[in-house]
């Protein structure tokens, strides 16, 4: 399946102004879904490839902005070798089929996480496709890769206390601000939705800082079956939320 190519009838979707702008994934359940079938692990990772390709035709469709998609996390490595070969070979095929299509359809691909562990292959192919991709502005497609978001804040308090040892930055001066800038996300604007499946409640260590406000979404659906349909019921389910990010609603505040 080539991204963006498959022509489907539009959903009906909420108002604009109800419509979530970044919405981040966390995908959960490849190895469940294939045991369930009789499978290896690994077919089960090929099928959830056809779903982010499914999910990322939609968002470019209903005009979401921003899709961050947790691939890899740096707990993963825990696998079985044989399984975390495969995941890099995966990655490494999926960037090269895809880096034109991404290009050509203005998406502009960023990838967040830490370098150390990835083959070298790897990492010179993101590299390569990030940097073809860095002039798109249709859309940002970030894939977490090796990530952890206590990690995250690791490296962004060191990079602040370098600034601080070298005479940059006061104590003093350091702000929220200041983190969310020393973050590997800098730039991007916060998840308003966050989408897990498989049924967890949990978050797994993704976008700690970045999520403290944004709408949570569970469905028990494994990551190779979540379908066009699934993402349209969250977008609406989304709609329906009252953001209030600690304050309260007007008719609240009047009574």
């Amino acid at each position: 399946m080539a991204l963006f190519q498959r022509k489907v009838a539009t959903p009906k979707l909420p108002p604009k102004e109800r419509m979530p702008r970044h919405v981040a994934i966390i995908m959960d359940g490849n190895g469940r879904w294939a045991k369930a079938r009789g499978l290896p692990r690994i077919e089960g990772h090929r099928q959830g490839v056809l779903a982010v390709e499914r999910i990322l035709n939609l968002c470019k469709e209903i005009g979401i902005r921003y899709l961050t998609l947790y691939c890899f996390s740096n707990e993963n490595w825990k696998r079985p070798r044989p399984e975390l070969d495969f995941l890099m070979g995966l990655l490494k095929t999926y960037l090269i089929k895809q880096s034109e299509s991404l290009v050509a359809q203005g998406v502009r691909l960023q990838i967040i996480g830490r370098r150390e562990g990835l083959p070298n292959e790897v990492l010179e192919i993101m590299d390569r496709t990030v940097e073809l991709s860095s002039k798109s502005d249709q859309f940002t497609l970030c894939l977490a890769i090796n990530y952890g978001s206590r990690q995250e804040m690791v490296d962004a308090i060191r990079s602040i206390a370098n600034q601080v040892k070298d005479g940059h930055l006061s104590p003093d001066d350091i702000h929220e601000s200041t983190i969310q800038n020393a973050l590997y996300t800098h730039g991007a604007p916060d998840p308003d939705l966050v989408i897990r499946t498989s049924g967890e409640m949990r978050l797994s260590n993704f976008l700690l800082w970045q999520i403290s406000y944004s709408e949570l979404w569970v469905t028990k659906k494994l990551w190779p079956e979540f379908s066009r349909e699934d993402f349209i019921e969250a977008i609406h389910d989304f709609a329906t939320r009252q953001r209030r990010f600690g304050g309260v609603d007007s008719d609240e505040s009047s009574s």
